[in-house]
Formats: structure tokens, C-alpha cells, sequence
């Protein structure tokens, strides 16, 4: 893309990178401040737009939970056939100051690196998800020397598919050999083979805390990144147009603001408790039901709406002489009238039928701990106000993202009802994982309500 172009009010730099979801680009946002913004290819992302949008709203929940380690996202934007992702900051990725650097970092830089980013992906994991490319291409630099993870699950939801914790551990043990290759012996490079070693074993959080325990050994300011911070400011430089010009002369030339495809929008304006990937007429598709009638109310609303009595058939009796046919047609009439007023009343004075409306899911798992091929059996206790209706929902599991919604029929009285699901296991390895029940509509309030429960798989 070309400088100067606008992606929805992110005025794009010029420089730019290829990422391993697409082409980044720096930019400015419409504040002044230096942003980055990611462009999917087209065919790729028309296939997968639901799962990039679910993808990078577990990336904004991890956000607002405080999850640090993470490039930080302000937007996921479409136009006509192209997607893009906004990012809140502009910063080299760790491939580029290796090739800068001559494809090597100091041992306090390394660490700094292995540590943090060994720390945000176990963060990641605990949260029931995974990075699906990680490598020197997808960890960024921020100016403050913070080694960040970009593009997390990205590829995953491109591709369509299921990337395993194994994975990203495998991904990080790579990592840390091509850093750790450019060290020289001693004890920095003892520190970092020795925590190879037990991310192989026992997984990143082992890896973190054996960084942590030989910190004293690094060369000074490992904590403090200031190696790291210098080299990302170095390679940046001013980004352009994000500050203004001060001083005499000309004031500068406003940037034309060309579309780059278009009128963008957000592909997350949707309600904040509404699952991401969910469909888009989730909220559209109930409302208010129509209760049944039965058969005597409708055979009375029909009579009294229509103001006479042909809709009752009766057997016409033999003929008789012309007073006593008169006598038996008057006598029959003023019973058919009372009967009429009297179910004309009692329908009146009956309540209206009362529609199901959901109060509250609480969701149990059966076992805290599943072992070797085991089963997790979570059951969602739906708490309702006894009206009979149609319960729309969803069960969210943590390593799935494609979501079927669900229906299930309650009958008027009943003011609870049991949905479960069994979440099967199997193989070497271990994980958390979180199974969310998402009840859509009828509820008290309008929107959806959900709960959730986890368990921890060890084989």
C-alpha cells in the first residue's frame, strides 16, 4: 500500500514488513500516535472472517483482563473484499534486529526475550488458547525494550485449523536455540541451555522460572531491557507525521485521506457479552412467541368475534309440528347463548399464557482433573421462570472455534433444566481448558448470559 493512504483514519507510513498472517504496515492513528496495521489477504480472510473476528476478540478479553505480553489491538476493519487488523503500536519484529544486528543479540537482550515471551505464551495457554505461529517473525519489540507477542491464533484461524500448546512450546524451544546459538560460553549461555532444557521437560513456565533464578548471573540492565529499548528505537527512528511540526515557518500540508478499499468498518461491533463467531442475526432472530390456542378458545374467539353461532353445527332433530319446532329452536338458543357467555368469561378471566424466560446458567464440570484419554462432563444447570418456550444457546469449548448454535424445548412449570456437555481427551501432554455455556434468548434481561468452568488435562 501506498503512503499516505488511510485505514479507517490510520494514516498509513510506508514502511512495512510480511508478517507470517499478511503485510504489516506502520501508521499513524487519527491522535498523532504511531499505530501498525495488518492487511490479510483477501481470499484467505473472506474465508475465515468469523473465525479472525473470534480470534481477536479473545485477544481484546485477554486485554481488559490485564493479560500483559500481548501487541495490543484497537480493531479488526473491513471494506468491499479486505480485511485488516489495527494495532495500538508500531515496533520492529525480533527477525528484523537480528538481521540488523548480524543475526545476533546480547545474552541480557536474549534472556529478556526468551523470558517474557516463555511468560506470555504459558499466560496464553492457562487462558485456554495458543500463539499457532510464534517465531522471531511474530514477536515485536516495543520502545520500552517489552518483547511482545503479534498475530496471536491468527494463522490458525486463516488456515481453519486446531494448534495444540505442544506446539507453541516446540516453536519457543526453536527460538531460544537460534538466540542462545550466538552466545558465546560461559555462564549467560549456560543459563539459557539449561532453560532449553527444561522448556523441553516440563513446559515454559519451567523455562521462566529457571531464567529467573539464574537473573543474577546476566550482564546489567537484563531487567531493564536497555539494550533491547535502544535497538527498537534505533531501528524506528521518528515515525512520520506523528508529532507535529513546531516552530517558524509553512505550517504542513494535510495528508489527503484516500480509502484504501472503501468505507471501513468494524467487524466487532458487537454486544460485549455476545460470543465472537456467533452468528450475526443472533440478535434478530427471537422475539416474542405466539402462544397456541386451544381448541375451545379458538372455537369461542371465533364466535365471538364473528357475532353469530354458524360455527357450531348440530344435528337438526326430526321434524315437528311448527310450535313445538319454535318452542325446542328458542330453548336451544338461549342454552347455546349461555354457554357461549359462560366460555367467552372463563376464556377472559384465564392469564395469558407465560413465556420462558432464562435467570441464570451455572455450569459444573464433574472432575477438576482429566487424565490420560479421559472425559470432561460439564453440565449447565438453566435456571428459568417456568414459562414454556424455546431455549437458544451456545457451548463455547476453548479449542474449538467453530460454535453450533443449539435449541432445547421447556415445558410451562418446569424452572430448571440440564444442558451437558462431554469434552473427550486424548494423547500425551497437558492443558487447561473451559467449556462456557452461552444461553442466546428468551432471558430476564434481553441479552445473552453465560458461566463457565474449567478443568486441567495431564497425561
Amino acid at each position: 500500500m501506498r503512503e499516505g493512504v488511510t485505514v479507517a483514519g490510520h494514516r498509513l507510513t510506508g514502511r512495512t514488513r510480511v508478517g507470517e498472517a499478511g503485510v504489516w504496515t506502520d501508521a499513524v492513528s487519527p491522535g498523532g500516535r504511531p499505530s501498525g496495521v495488518l492487511r490479510f489477504d483477501p481470499t484467505a480472510a473472506a474465508r475465515a472472517r468469523e473465525r479472525l473476528v473470534a480470534t481477536v476478540a479473545d485477544d481484546l478479553r485477554l486485554q481488559r483482563g490485564g493479560a500483559a505480553g500481548l501487541l495490543p489491538v484497537v480493531d479488526l476493519v473491513a471494506a468491499r473484499d479486505e480485511v485488516w487488523l489495527i494495532t495500538g503500536r508500531a515496533m520492529p519484529a525480533l527477525d528484523e534486529l537480528l538481521r540488523r544486528n548480524g543475526g545476533h543479540l546480547d545474552a541480557g537482550s536474549v534472556a529478556a526475550v526468551l523470558l517474557e515471551t516463555a511468560q506470555t505464551l504459558a499466560s496464553v495457554h492457562a487462558a485456554g488458547l495458543t500463539h499457532g505461529a510464534f517465531g522471531a517473525g511474530t514477536v515485536v519489540v516495543a520502545e520500552d525494550g517489552a518483547a511482545l507477542l503479534a498475530e496471536r491464533g491468527l494463522v490458525a484461524a486463516l488456515r481453519g485449523e486446531h494448534v495444540p500448546p505442544e506446539r507453541d512450546v516446540a516453536a519457543w524451544v526453536t527460538l531460544a536455540r537460534q538466540l542462545a546459538a550466538g552466545q558465546m560460553n560461559g555462564p549467560e549461555a549456560d543459563l539459557l541451555h539449561r532453560a532449553i532444557t527444561a522448556a523441553t521437560a516440563h513446559g515454559l513456565a519451567a523455562a521462566r522460572d529457571t531464567l529467573l533464578a539464574g537473573r543474577e548471573g546476566l550482564p546489567p540492565g537484563f531487567m531493564t531491557r536497555d539494550r533491547l529499548a535502544r535497538a527498537a528505537r534505533d531501528f524506528l527512528g521518528p515515525v512520520p507525521g506523528s508529532a507535529p511540526v513546531s516552530g517558524p515557518g509553512p505550517a504542513p500540508v494535510p495528508v489527503p485521506v484516500v480509502p484504501a478499499a472503501g468505507e471501513a468498518v468494524t467487524l466487532l461491533d458487537f454486544p460485549s457479552d455476545l460470543p465472537p463467531g456467533a452468528d450475526d442475526d443472533v440478535m434478530m432472530r427471537f422475539g416474542p412467541g405466539v402462544p397456541t390456542e386451544t381448541p375451545s378458545r379458538t372455537t369461542a374467539a371465533q364466535i365471538w368475534r364473528s357475532g353469530r353461532t354458524s360455527a357450531v353445527t348440530q344435528a337438526r332433530p326430526p321434524a315437528a309440528p311448527p310450535r313445538r319446532r319454535r318452542r325446542t329452536t328458542a330453548w336451544a338458543g338461549t342454552v347455546l347463548l349461555a354457554i357461549l357467555i359462560a366460555a367467552v368469561f372463563l376464556w377472559l378471566r384465564q392469564p395469558p399464557a407465560v413465556e420462558a424466560a432464562v435467570s441464570g446458567v451455572d455450569v459444573k464440570v464433574a472432575k477438576k482433573t482429566v487424565r490420560c484419554d479421559g472425559t470432561a462432563d460439564f453440565v449447565g444447570v438453566v435456571t428459568t421462570n417456568g414459562g414454556a418456550g424455546t431455549i437458544r444457546y451456545l457451548w463455547i469449548r476453548s479449542d474449538v472455534r467453530k460454535r453450533q448454535e443449539k435449541e432445547q424445548r421447556v415445558s410451562s412449570g418446569d424452572t430448571s433444566v440440564q444442558l451437558p456437555l462431554h469434552w473427550n481427551v486424548t494423547g500425551p501432554g497437558s492443558f487447561k481448558g473451559s467449556a462456557t455455556l452461552r444461553v442466546l434468548s428468551p432471558t430476564t434481561t434481553g441479552k445473552p448470559i453465560q458461566d463457565t468452568a474449567s478443568f486441567t488435562y495431564k497425561c
